[in-house]
């Protein structure tokens, strides 16, 4: 069963190509991380995948009734404006206070509910952004570069949340970002975007492909290495022995 299928996914911002080409799959319960460098199209893909911007050829299929939550990249809100957490997940419709719990207990917002919006750090911020996603009861969870803004500790705490909600409901999850040394290390799938598919396979795949060592340079290579030492120990004897 597949969530979501692109096939040849082109789509034209006026003169400008956003995407060409894109084809992908997500299936139920994964994480599949889009990377790529500023203009590479990575938020137009999503918002053709939650059918926000209309394709020039191709097509994207979601399943029958796929509920998807989506955590955006950042939300101003009025600091003047007296909104308290449980408040704002009511918006745009009430939901029953144990829902909202429980959503602020799965993003790791627990005991935030009678909190200013306003008052908020970054991250608990990006949770309760999260827990509003996760009121969908999302079969797919799709989250544009949503640690943003948030320093390298909170980011990773960000991700673990991430992988603690997908392994609690089971949803499958897409999501862009910059932070390559952190998501990598979550994401079953990596793919390399610049307005089409560069590459894309597996972390260990992606981060050895030329095509994405143009793109990111051997800068992140340093930051790689140290997720592949953390996580793959079994393939340093293979590389050792070719």
């Amino acid at each position: 069963m597949t969530l979501v299928s692109v096939r040849d996914l082109t789509i034209r911002l006026g003169s400008h190509t956003a995407l060409s080409g894109v084809d992908l799959e997500i299936t139920p319960g994964e994480i599949v991380t889009v990377v790529g460098p500023n203009g590479s199209g990575k938020t137009t893909l999503l918002r053709a995948i939650i059918g926000a911007v209309r394709a020039q050829t191709g097509r994207v299929e979601r399943a029958a009734g796929l509920s998807i939550g989506y955590v955006p990249q950042s939300l101003s809100i009025d600091p003047t404006l007296p909104l308290t957490v449980n408040r704002f997940l009511q918006l745009p419709r009430t939901r029953e206070r144990n829902l909202c719990e429980t959503a602020l207990a799965q993003a790791g917002a627990d005991g935030l509910g009678e909190r200013q919006m306003s008052a908020l750090s970054g991250g608990q911020f990006q949770r309760v952004l999260l827990a509003r996603a996760l009121l969908e009861k999302p079969q797919l969870l799709i989250l544009d570069e949503p640690t943003t803004g948030l320093d390298q500790p909170g980011s990773a705490a960000f991700y673990q949340q991430i992988e603690r909600v997908r392994q609690d409901i089971g949803c499958a999850v897409l999501m862009v970002s910059h932070e390559l040394h952190v998501v990598m290390s979550a994401s079953d799938r990596v793919i390399c975007l610049n307005g089409h598919v560069c590459c894309h396979g597996t972390p260990d795949v992606v981060a050895s492909a030329p095509e994405y060592r143009a793109l990111f340079g051997t800068g992140t290579q340093g930051a790689l290495a140290l997720y592949r030492h953390d996580h793959d120990h079994h393939h340093h004897h293979h590389e050792a022995a070719e």
